[in-house]
């Protein structure tokens, strides 16, 4: 898809947890009323009917599957829990495949008690693990580094340059990064990480929200583009001078706006996106 200016909509995408309220149905209706052409579907909405089934919804109601979400989870203390994971990530390529989403991001994992170096270890093995199947797919392991908070438990990968030194070391034009401004704004190399990430080709994908102050709950009090203290149009153009053209996905998660009628909560996003995003 080619870049656009910031006047319109053209590469605006929802992930749909961010009307967490909504069935893939309803998100498809919603969306596509309001025009927005791009969906990140994750993956429990896919349960009641499939992949398969929800691909065709998909395509039927023309919109264009940008991500599935989420794998990773790679570390773990048991030789058949990491099987598991590896088990797992699989089974997410072929979803993504089946609805045609181009790449599956992985929240990488962290286990409690373990260090953080052998996490990181264990998640470069992982990754390299089922890579075969994701070229096999043609589908794209898109790293997501999360912010530092979540390191003990959520992904022991928290900076731009982990996860571009994974793309480094495996080589493959199937593993790629997914920037997300919630988890690396704070970061003060984010612009050059990002400028090596882009000569490396390694972007993949662009999620946007805005960090509230004061922040009520580190996980469910994300706020839409212009509700925080994230200069997201500025990252946004350090990602777009680094080559990236693809989609801004709009990842929001908020109790605050998941009680919100969700109509109006979309046509909200359309705004805060055109302002802020």
């Amino acid at each position: 898809m080619p870049a656009s200016d910031l006047s319109d909509t053209s590469r605006l995408a929802i992930h749909t947890q961010t009307n967490k309220p909504w069935t893939l149905e309803e998100c498809l209706a919603g969306y596509s009323a309001a025009g927005v052409r791009g969906i990140s579907v994750w993956r429990h909405v896919l349960e009641p009917m499939g992949a398969e089934k929800g691909g065709g919804m998909i395509r039927a109601a023309g919109l264009e599957s940008v991500a599935l979400v989420r794998g990773g989870f790679f570390p773990a203390f048991g030789e058949s829990d990491r099987q598991k994971a590896l088990d797992l990530n699989r089974e997410c390529l072929d979803e993504a495949a089946a609805i045609g989403a181009p790449m599956v991001v992985l929240v990488c994992g962290a286990v409690p008690g373990m260090p953080l170096a052998e996490a990181r270890k264990q998640i470069a093995g992982g990754i390299e693990a089922v890579l075969p199947h994701a070229e096999k797919n043609d589908v794209v392991l898109a790293i997501e580094p999360l912010h530092p908070m979540y390191a003990g438990d959520k992904s022991a990968i928290n900076r731009m340059a982990e996860a571009r030194e994974i793309c480094e070391k495996l080589g493959s034009q199937h593993v790629g990064i997914a920037v997300d401004v919630y988890h690396v704004w704070w970061d003060p190399d984010l612009e050059e990480e990002i400028e090596l990430a882009g000569q490396g080709g390694f972007i993949s994908a662009f999620h946007i929200c805005d960090w509230r102050n004061p922040t009520r709950d580190l996980l469910t009090d994300r706020g839409l583009m212009g509700e925080g203290c994230i200069n997201v149009k500025r990252i946004r153009g350090w990602v777009e001078d680094a080559g990236f053209t693809g989609w801004n996905e709009v990842e929001v998660f908020s109790e605050e706006h998941w009680a919100e009628d969700q109509n109006d909560y979309v046509e909200r996003i359309k705004k805060a996106y055109l302002e802020h995003g």
